[in-house]
């Protein structure tokens, strides 16, 4: 199962969440630091305009063989021929993208409340977000908030990978891999920091030690 999901530092980006740096630059930054999968999460933008992003993204991309995940908008991932797609509890279903998009690579799906693991979307789904582990600024349309016994919880009740996301930063992440997460997803962390590659860097080496 965990084979078809081998990353380990997932970067979720959006222009607005770069406070007025050039996203782009921002993303090759925190590749060169160990970022290996990148998501675009465009909550406000037009479907033309998440697009035209999301075509300039893959571009950066493409360069250092990095996957691009769209966050909730099929329409966008198809196009731009992403790696794959995240939805959420209220977003398209993991079922519906699986029946239209063939060639879709990754199916997330985030995990609010515990229930969730038992219905037909998350056994559908590649892998599962847990979110937020800790409650953060970026997101606050959320149900639960996990905490490292909740991430225990969940990967005693499912084998497939988990990426955590939730106010995650190298302080943290040595703690929420060794309480079961796969993969740590980061955002304002890299996103608003001075040097993103060396931040990158950091929580990059905490997973490793973790592991």
């Amino acid at each position: 199962m965990k084979e078809n999901f081998p990353f380990k530092l997932y970067l979720v980006i959006s222009e607005e969440g770069c406070a007025g740096r050039d996203f782009l630059q921002v993303a090759e930054q925190a590749i060169l630091g160990g970022v290996d999968i990148v998501q675009l999460r465009e909550k406000k933008a037009s479907n033309s305009q998440f697009t035209e992003k999301a075509f300039r993204l893959q571009d950066v991309l493409v360069k250092t063989g990095t996957p691009l995940i769209i966050n909730d908008n099929l329409e966008v991932a198809q196009q731009v021929g992403a790696y794959g797609i995240h939805v959420g509890n209220n977003d398209l279903t993991p079922s519906f993208i699986r029946s239209v998009w063939k060639d879709c690579k990754s199916i997330g799906y985030s995990i609010e409340f515990l229930e969730q693991l038992n219905n037909k979307e998350a056994a559908i789904s590649d892998c599962l977000a847990v979110s937020p582990v800790f409650r953060t600024s970026t997101k606050r349309d959320t149900v639960t908030e996990w905490g490292l016994e909740g991430v225990a919880q969940i990967r005693k009740l499912t084998d497939k990978p988990l990426i955590a996301i939730g106010n995650m930063n190298s302080e943290n992440v040595f703690d929420v891999i060794k309480s079961g997460a796969d993969c740590i997803a980061v955002a304002s962390a890299i996103c608003l920091a001075k040097d993103s590659m060396k931040v990158a860097s950091k929580i990059k080496n905490q997973i490793e030690k973790a592991l």
